[in-house]
């Protein structure tokens, strides 16, 4: 039917650019039948609103949920994280091995994989893109630190890459999608004074991915075409090209879906725009339990924070309930613990902190620090950020702790977190999954070893650094699962952040849109397994 309207409107427009365009239907229908037809069909397009800006497409460089399209639809890795629960499967990499010491990982890549450009892509295109990541130091490049040094990684021949790791690590083979495969070629002619080419790399793309770059505005956002040389092979519908936008406004993404501007928009709406939605007839509601908990990072390094007495005081001061109950009428779990309840290694029958002020008042009591105005960040565009952040505020107000809000946009949050001096006193977010294992959460969260990089808390103790290091090297999991069960209950005990609840990821897409497969590692946006009904 898309086709047939789409020849008939290029049909009329033929005729009133001859002066035709009052016959009447019945012309209109002879001429359809006498005018050769030169289009070729309408190409299918999937639009995306984003709550939050794509100002950088360096898959280096990145390494959000809010910015994940350009790194998932863009760029390939070795191995992909697929559907709920996560599965770890090849992708890139047609098959791997691993040393009996647990350092040693081989991986054959598959033949006939192209970049954009159509060049082959070749063990030493992850060599580049290994050495990249570690050289930068941002993006993923603190899932490697201490595990793969520089020079390590080999290209044994134009297919097979090995990685020799200085210690063994559990979760290296989870973070592997993380690598995601630059054209080595295409960077380097780029490269200038020594950037590893991220000047051109933050505006242009240089992947292999499902689709390929076609325009990008650090404003607008990025769209891309369909790339059918792809080494996955296609079904038989697919969407042709993809249109991810930054909507900051959340009732202007609920509106554009509902008019049909959007096709989908981001899971994680307040209740009440969800349940707007699920009464449109053209919306269709997708419900997967996620792994992405939310929490206000407290900087643990700053006075009056440092003090644990001044910590269980901000704890104290949030009312769990009445934001889970009545902000969000239960569609989220009670998560007292900066672990998902529903990964293993969670611990069990763990209260954590209650709504209770006189607590608070006890533990503020015993704080010798004097007091001042709190900033507590706010992400723009995140609903449930700024209501947390007016909660606590109010809590706090009420045992004579005077704050402010600041809300910045997500990329202005994200670097003020890696910044010591610059970190809000706290700010309220999520915490995404990037690899499907505990120490995605409480080690990359809480290890004083990523202090600066992943640890945004400025949190330090040298007991949780222990029990949190023997996990990343043990194969026991009966160990691993121990260890993570008791570093989680000891940052909850010490305060380190605010936790308040687990997730349900609620996806909105117009019923038009077919495939949606659900990940939490990248929340439902692989365009590739998508496609348009009819």
């Amino acid at each position: 039917m898309t086709l047939i309207r789409h020849r008939v409107t290029h049909t009329v427009n033929r005729l009133r650019s001859i002066g035709l365009a009052g016959l009447s239907g019945i012309a209109v229908g002879i001429a359809l039948t006498v005018l050769p037809i030169t289009e070729v069909e309408a190409k299918s397009k999937f639009v995306f609103a984003n709550s939050s800006a794509y100002d950088n497409l360096d898959p280096h460089i990145v390494f959000d949920v809010g910015r994940v399209a350009s790194r998932i639809n863009l760029y390939d890795g070795l191995l992909r994280w697929e559907d709920n629960p996560p599965q770890l499967v090849n992708w890139l990499a047609e098959s791997y091995s691993i040393s009996a010491d647990g350092k040693a990982y081989t991986f054959v890549l598959r033949k006939g994989a192209k970049f954009h450009d159509g060049s082959p892509i070749e063990a030493s295109d992850v060599v580049y893109s290994m050495e990249r990541t570690i050289a930068l130091k941002k993006g993923a490049s603190a899932l490697f630190a201490g595990v793969v040094e520089p020079g390590t990684t080999k290209a044994l021949d134009a297919q097979t890459v090995e990685f020799h790791l200085s210690q063994a690590s559990a979760i290296f083979l989870a973070t592997v999608p993380e690598i995601h495969v630059v054209n080595t070629d295409l960077v380097k002619k780029h490269e200038k004074d020594g950037d590893w080419g991220t000047a051109w790399l933050s505006s242009h793309e240089a992947g292999s991915g499902s689709y390929e770059l076609k325009r990008y505005d650090p404003a607008i956002g990025f769209t891309a075409a369909r790339f059918a040389d792809h080494f996955m092979p296609w079904g038989k519908k697919y969407y042709d090209e993809i249109d991810f936008r930054t909507v900051v406004e959340i009732n202007s993404r609920v509106l554009g879906l509902m008019k049909g501007d959007f096709q989908g928009t981001d899971g994680y709406l307040p209740q009440d725009q969800i349940i707007r939605l699920k009464a449109a007839d053209d919306i269709a509601i997708y419900e997967e339990e996620s792994m992405r908990i939310f929490y206000a990072a407290v900087h643990n390094g700053r006075a009056p924070m440092n003090d644990i007495n001044f910590r269980k005081a901000l704890s104290y001061s949030f009312d769990y309930d009445g934001f889970i109950t009545n902000i969000l009428s239960g569609s989220v779990a009670r998560d007292p613990v900066p672990l998902p309840n529903n990964i293993w290694g969670a611990p069990k029958d763990v209260k954590g902190y209650t709504y209770d002020l006189e607590k608070a008042k006890e533990h503020l009591a015993m704080v010798k620090e004097p007091q001042r105005e709190l900033v507590i960040g706010v992400l723009a565009g995140y609903n449930q950020s700024e209501q947390a952040a007016a909660l606590l505020q109010n809590g706090l107000s009420k045992i004579g702790i005077k704050s402010k809000l600041l809300i910045e946009p997500w990329p202005v949050v994200s670097n003020k977190m890696r910044d010591e001096a610059q970190m809000y006193d706290l700010v309220f977010l999520w915490k995404s999954t990037y690899y499907a294992d505990p120490n995605n959460w409480v080690g990359e969260m809480y290890n004083s070893s990523k202090i600066g990089s992943r640890n945004n808390s400025w949190y330090s103790n040298p007991e949780v650094d222990k029990l949190l290091d023997e996990a990343l090297i043990s194969t026991d999991m009966k160990v691993r699962a121990a260890n993570y069960e008791k570093a989680a209950t000891m940052v909850m005990e010490d305060a380190a952040g605010i936790f308040v609840y687990n997730t349900k990821w609620f996806g909105p897409f117009n019923k038009s849109v077919q495939g949606v497969r659900f990940c939490p590692i990248g929340n439902g946006q692989e365009v590739r397994w998508m496609y348009p009904k009819g």
